[in-house]
């Protein structure tokens, strides 16, 4: 019986060179394919551009494309080299509500500084590095969807992802004059200055997720087949410090198929991760639709093959099906040692998709296997 999970990567510009030319987008598509990969996540807006011709972009900002992408379209590349080695995409809006990082909001504030974010003491919010727009605006969740829904609209594709930005906004903002005066209105009194005060941190992501909401419907109403895939911080921090209410999202059925961060850098960190994950959202209906994000490299950082085995196969002992890996470059380090552990553990066996009726369905149980049963008991042992 053909294996059902997700088998992801992300695909960044960032410290990459696969999205520069369409010889290299081709190899790493077919690379991917050889080692057992179903689904690849690649960046199509961060640092206030597209990596498509955007007409969007064009009529309200006055740029078309990222200027390095100029004459070419790699997404429609991506889709191309995809579609002949039946490889998903879902592309990934990576900046989301974020305007720019360490740039004093960048381009897209200069242009419209009324869609800027603000902390409580009026500044531009900004948080570890990243300067946002207001994601509680509704001129700015207009724009954000009009981008996605354009990709939706455009592309062969099988779904949209949203991740750590999107939607998110640092529990920090919501104190601009229009979020004040909705509060206001509602309320009686201006927002806590505690900007985690609980029922500000609530009424602020109940705005969000009812963007997620609106998005999961016009994605919808495009393609009904078209996926709603996040990646958001891991709940209750999330939660916390983005506003993002994963948990909510899951309840409301608008998110189908989810991948927490749960970039940790040892086995242990990551299995509790995953246990409160498992305890505490992906119970029964909706483990299938989990495939936790996996840090695999970022800057120096490179994960050993003993964790990621051991991730992996704990991941299996829980009946959780997939992974999606951040990022690309991590499996083609030291002569593409990495790809060639996960295909030595389980990815050369050839993992089908599941279709979204899989992923709707309640009854849906996905058969582990007896080598699952096994690994799970050893854990179990262990711990």
């Amino acid at each position: 019986m053909t294996e059902i999970g997700i088998r992801g990567v992300w695909l960044t510009n960032t410290d990459s060179s696969v999205l520069f030319s369409r010889e290299n987008i081709v190899e790493a598509i077919e690379f991917l394919a050889k080692m057992g990969f179903n689904v690849v996540f690649p960046v199509v807006w961060n640092k206030a551009a597209t990596l498509y011709p955007s007409k969007v972009m064009q009529q309200t900002f006055g740029w078309e494309i990222d200027s390095r992408y100029q004459g070419r379209d790699p997404l429609a590349e991506i889709v191309n080299a995809a579609r002949e080695v039946n490889i998903k995409v879902i592309p990934w809006f990576e900046y989301g509500f974020a305007s720019s990082y360490n740039l004093n909001g960048g381009k897209l504030i200069q242009k419209k500084p009324q869609w800027g974010a603000c902390d409580r003491r009026g500044n531009l919010l900004k948080k570890n590095g990243f300067e946002w727009l207001n994601a509680l605006n509704a001129e700015v969740q207009d724009f954000i969807l009009s981008l996605i829904l354009e990709v939706a609209r455009n592309y062969d594709i099988d779904g949209i992802q949203g991740d750590d930005r999107l939607p998110a906004l640092p529990c920090e903002g919501g104190y601009d004059s229009m979020t004040v005066q909705l509060y206001h209105e509602q309320f009686g009194t201006n927002p806590p200055s505690n900007p985690k005060d609980k029922k500000w941190l609530q009424w602020r992501a109940d705005i969000l997720t009812e963007f997620l909401s609106r998005l999961y419907r016009e994605i919808k109403s495009v393609n009904s087949h078209l996926l709603v895939s996040m990646a958001p911080s891991i709940y209750n921090w999330g939660f916390q410090e983005y506003l993002q209410d994963s948990e909510t999202w899951l309840k409301k059925e608008v998110v189908d198929i989810i991948h927490p961060q749960l970039y940790r850098r040892d086995f242990i960190a990551y299995k509790c991760a995953i246990d409160k994950l498992l305890a505490q959202q992906f119970r029964g209906k909706n483990k299938l639709k989990l495939a936790p994000g996996i840090l695999m490299k970022v800057g120096s950082y490179l994960i050993s093959s003993e964790n990621l085995i051991k991730m992996i196969e704990y991941n299996r002992s829980c009946g959780v099906s997939g992974e999606v890996f951040f990022f690309y470059e991590g499996l083609r380090k030291n002569n593409n040692a990495l790809a060639q552990v996960l295909y030595s553990h389980g990815y050369s066996k050839t993992a089908r998709f599941p279709t979204l009726n899989e992923l709707r369905d309640n009854q849906t149980k996905h058969n582990v296997g007896n080598k699952s049963i096994k690994l799970f008991k050893f854990w179990k042992n262990i711990f």
